[in-house]
């Protein structure tokens, strides 16, 4: 029936009928913008542009994204390898290749910067990504969607339960999106972080999906490093970059890639 439905109807309007249909909370609908840029994130993830997105247009549950995916897949818009990852209530539609892909290099060549902001730290400083606790949960992580990704059961999303409440979810969230400097600290000691009126530099990718007679523009990736740490920081974002715009140049859904920066102080910082 979806199908049907799907062959009468333009790409950007099946996808916001999608969206509009299975993940609506109570009598709120998404907006067509909200709508767009779900769809564009969707697409970069199938692309392999960025490894998953975490879904926060609203609070629909990860059953109802399921739904929006599946129906996404059964017309035919996006490929049948994208799955759904529930963390402790956060929702990720993710591409397991390039997930798994990313979490094998971390623990093999360390490719991503880890930068320590304990609370009781005057000022972020880089941390060791082989850490015991770093390696540990990337391990574990790992193990679980190589095993999901075998299973493959349709249609249903990966529930991790009290295994991820050992796990620093800020550090995870920047793995599973594929950052390339991502923070840590101390749960056990404090959730709170010392980046609190530190300046932080943003670096932000968007890109346009033609999605009918007028291009959409969504931000793909925004992540912040510690300004004071940027020298160190440097190599890894260059090739962040690189690897980036090579990929991008790899497909020709998304149009007009573009990488800016700029510098941000902020009272407080929620991680």
């Amino acid at each position: 029936m979806y199908f049907e439905i799907a062959q009468s109807m333009s790409a950007q309007q099946l996808y916001v009928e999608a969206a509009r249909m299975r993940l609506c909370v109570g009598r709120k609908h998404l907006s067509v913008r909200q709508s767009l840029d779900l769809a564009t994130q969707v697409l970069a993830v199938d692309l392999r542009l960025k490894p998953a997105l975490l879904y926060d247009s609203n609070s629909a549950s990860a059953e109802q994204v399921q739904q929006y995916l599946s129906s996404l897949q059964s017309a035919q818009l996006v490929s049948k390898s994208l799955l759904i990852l529930d963390l402790n209530g956060n929702t990720f539609i993710f591409n397991p290749v390039t997930v798994i892909s990313n979490l094998e290099q971390v623990l093999h060549d360390s490719c991503i910067v880890v930068i320590n902001v304990c609370h009781s730290l005057e000022k972020p400083t880089i941390a060791d990504p082989r850490r015991a606790e770093l390696k540990c949960m990337t391990q574990d992580l790992l193990l679980l969607l190589r095993e999901f990704e075998q299973l493959r059961e349709a249609e249903k999303p990966l529930y991790v339960g009290e295994k991820c409440k050992e796990w620093n979810l800020c550090t995870v969230f920047g793995l599973l999106l594929g950052y390339p400097v991502i923070y840590w600290f101390d749960q056990t000691e404090s959730f709170e972080n010392c980046l609190s009126m530190t300046p932080l530099m943003v670096t932000a990718a968007a890109a346009v999906w033609q999605a009918g007679e007028v291009g959409h523009r969504c931000t793909l990736y925004s992540f912040s490093v510690p300004a004071l740490l940027h020298e160190e920081t440097r190599s890894n974002l260059e090739y962040w970059r690189f690897c980036l715009q090579e990929r991008f140049q790899q497909q020709n859904v998304l149009q007009d890639l573009t990488i800016c920066q700029n510098t941000v102080t902020l009272p407080s910082v929620c991680l």
